[in-house]
């Protein structure tokens, strides 16, 4: 289980004195117990890789702007910190695996303007879960259906 593997690489990280990584392996600890505790649950592995997902998109959202302002100590923080969200996530599609997918849902449910756009998008979320990101899905469906 995922919780289990989070709590041998916190004790792997202290043990091997590598900060970064303990740091964002306690955060995402400290995000699955939160959700726990607020919503009276235990988490599955799937809502867990949501949660680390979201870390990981924050991040990438992020520096983007400290790339604007040019801080080069903060954007070799960060992608440490992807780097070792990363290894917990699905592998990503590229291009044209993704276009593939979307391509095979257009033709199933019969898209053919903008108007199926967001039933081809939830269908496409739906079979490519974490794999994909939903800015690249929907630029390749509005690629695809305009």
């Amino acid at each position: 289980m995922l919780k289990e593997k989070l709590l041998e690489d916190l004790k792997n990280s202290m043990k091997e004195k590598n900060i970064n990584r303990k740091n964002v392996v306690q955060m995402v600890r400290a995000a699955i117990l939160q959700k726990e505790k607020d919503n009276n649950i235990e988490l599955n592995d799937d809502q867990i890789l949501e949660i680390i997902s979201k870390e990981n998109k924050k991040r990438e959202d992020s520096l983007a702007d400290y790339q604007k302002a040019g801080r080069e100590d903060l954007i070799s923080q960060i992608k440490e910190e992807m780097a070792v969200l990363e290894e917990y996530l699905p592998k990503k599609l590229d291009k044209e695996e993704l276009t593939k997918i979307i391509k095979e849902i257009i033709e199933q449910t019969g898209a053919s303007s903008m108007k199926d756009m967001g039933a081809v998008m939830k269908e496409a979320k739906a079979r490519c879960g974490l794999s994909a990101d939903g800015r690249d899905i929907n630029i390749i469906v509005k690629e695809m259906l305009t």
